[in-house]
């Protein structure tokens, strides 16, 4: 049986990495897998394809830009991926992110209506049921559930817009095109997300909730020596600093610790590096995004908390990163972000309560939370166990 995944990057990022893991595990099972991807270094064998090139990436987020149609350009590259697609005949179909500047998705599901190729696709964002956003609760938007207008946010979320809100038309064809699939089955890694798309033109559709595992044997407690024993180490990772994702409570909470505590904060672009060292010069380490996991598992061996302020969220592999180090976790109630703790791991407090999060940081050596328990919440998410669940649902949705 032949698989074919398909994610806007291969190898790298959160998503990057999920892909790669379920196809490799895919293969373990007995299926062949191949795996479609739009940016990244081409493949050289048939096993991966690149759908398209830099300079129609290019030319898909000028048009986006211009038109605010994110997803329905790139006809030329979509062609020559459909034509690969036949010579392989796939059996079924795994999607992932397709909203990267690289697949016309109207295309792609034209071609999956005609043949009947079951479908599962996972979902890592909201944005396949909204007219343009990737993440809208943050800012409390409801509009995704009857038709998207006037979007507040077009030029300041992803994937940015700068000359137009086009977000009614792309809703329409959205609707037109992800609707009356015969055999698609949604995956989400929170049960959040599972819930909003209850109220989505996507309700239609079995939805499954198998939560983003983690590989143990890579993030793991090293039990390494503090480097400064009088310093409680804060850490913050995040793949992109946006307002969404909490930076300015870290510079908040700056300036309420006192000087026995120290932020490290992971992800940051050279302006956000510069402005923070101008800042904060001794009360934040301000560091680029890492691909390397070491020195990530490191980071989080290091601290003495990890502190998550996101605004929005699926479901963070960050989060069970820091867990499966044995290092507690603060995260607001937002989105998907609580599901992965509980009161022996760490602590959950009111969304945007920066009083609270402080608070919690302080109450943390007279809670009941130990680092045995958080290496113990971890176990639950084994990118293996969690990968196994995939697998019998491709079995389930291929009657084998």
């Amino acid at each position: 049986m032949n698989i074919v995944f398909i994610n806007t990057v291969k190898n790298s990022g959160s998503t990057g990495r999920i892909t790669a893991d379920l196809a490799h595990t895919a293969e373990n099972n007995g299926f062949t897998s191949y795996t479609a991807y739009g940016r990244g270094k081409a493949a050289a064998n048939f096993n991966e394809y690149r759908i398209g090139n830099r300079v129609d990436f290019v030319k898909h987020v000028a048009f986006h830009f211009a038109t605010g149609r994110n997803g329905f350009f790139s006809q030329s590259v979509t062609k020559r991926f459909l034509r690969w697609l036949d010579g392989i005949n796939p059996d079924l179909i795994h999607l992932h992110n397709i909203h990267g500047f690289y697949l016309h998705i109207g295309m792609l599901f034209d071609y999956i209506k005609q043949h009947n190729i079951p479908v599962i696709w996972t979902f890592h964002d909201c944005w396949p049921f909204t007219g343009h956003c990737a993440h809208f609760d943050y800012i409390h938007c409801t509009q995704w559930q009857e038709g998207c207008h006037n979007c507040s946010i077009y030029r300041s979320s992803y994937p940015y817009s700068i000359f137009k809100d086009n977000c009614i038309e792309n809703f329409a064809l959205k609707k037109e095109a992800f609707t009356n699939v015969q055999n698609l089955t949604i995956v989400t890694p929170s049960y959040w997300l599972s819930d909003l798309l209850k109220s989505s033109f996507l309700k239609q559709y079995t939805t499954k909730v198998i939560p983003n595992g983690i590989n143990l044997q890579v993030f793991k407690p090293l039990n390494m020596e503090n480097p400064n024993p009088d310093t409680k180490n804060i850490l913050g990772v995040a793949n992109v600093w946006s307002a969404r994702k909490g930076l300015s409570a870290f510079l908040q909470l700056a300036e309420m610790l006192d000087d026995s505590y120290h932020i490290t904060l992971v992800g940051l672009n050279t302006h956000q590096q510069l402005k923070i060292k101008k800042l904060f010069p001794r009360k934040i380490t301000p560091l680029k995004r890492t691909q390397n996991l070491e020195e990530l598992v490191a980071l989080y061996n290091n601290a003495y908390v990890f502190v998550n302020p996101t605004l929005e969220d699926n479901f963070p592999t960050t989060n069970l990163e820091a867990l499966a180090c044995e290092t507690p976790v603060i995260t607001y109630q937002t989105g998907g972000s609580p599901e992965s703790i509980d009161s022996s791991c760490g602590i959950v407090v009111e969304k945007d309560n920066i009083k609270a999060l402080y608070d919690a940081i302080l109450s943390l050596p007279n809670s009941n939370i130990t680092r045995t328990a958080c290496r113990q919440r971890a176990l639950l998410y084994n990118k293996d166990t969690c990968f196994q669940e995939y697998i019998k649902l491709y079995r389930n949705v291929l009657n084998l």
